[in-house]
């Protein structure tokens, strides 16, 4: 693989921008997303650049985005990986009962996938997850949609397995997602 996994930095906000634009406008976005091309478009530069200094390398902690850089600097990837802390409601309503990770914004350019790019996206994600001594993460989860089989075959393969909890799609009344975990190495 020609490619190197790193953090983002915070002043890269343009960057990260034009990448999650392109992951919006993927064949498969309505199934891996829960926002449109058009809402991210329309959302102003503060917007972004609130986003990258919270993610960032060096950014508070709670959020971290990675992304996979070519060669020649073209960034063909990204995942980003949220603290979900233990008594505490999370985004899709309900309360952990463990430190945990989430894994979300997965995306991989069509040019670099099957070249490796997903699995050291994932490998960063991991490690930084475990890599937190406060809170000290139990594991990683993350939520793939029903219908995209794509996905959930590429994070069985990453050692992802189904919980056979099921949550519906916001803003749907019968889109189903499927939580997938990994539990921390012993």
């Amino acid at each position: 693989m020609d490619y190197s996994v790193r953090a983002v930095r915070a002043d890269e906000w343009q960057r990260i921008r034009e990448l999650r634009l392109a992951a919006l406008q993927d064949p498969v976005a309505h199934l891996a997303f829960l926002e449109t091309y058009e809402v991210a478009a329309e959302r102003p530069d503060s917007f972004w650049q609130e986003r990258a200094a919270g993610a960032a390398e060096d950014g508070p902690g709670a959020v971290r985005q990675f992304v996979a850089e070519a060669p020649d600097g073209r960034w063909v990837g990204t995942v980003s990986v949220l603290v979900e802390r233990a008594g505490t409601e999370t985004f899709f309503d309900d309360v952990p009962e463990v430190e945990q990770t989430h894994v979300v914004g997965v995306f991989v350019r069509d040019e670099a996938r099957g070249t490796g790019v997903i699995d050291a996206l994932f490998e960063a994600a991991a490690e930084w997850s475990w890599s937190l001594s406060e809170p000290r993460i139990e594991r990683a989860r993350l939520y793939v949609h029903a219908e995209n089989v794509r996905a959930q075959a590429v994070y069985r393969r990453l050692g992802y397995v189904p919980t056979g909890v099921r949550v519906a799609l916001h803003g749907s009344d019968v889109a189903n997602e499927l939580e997938h975990e990994l539990l921390r190495p012993v």
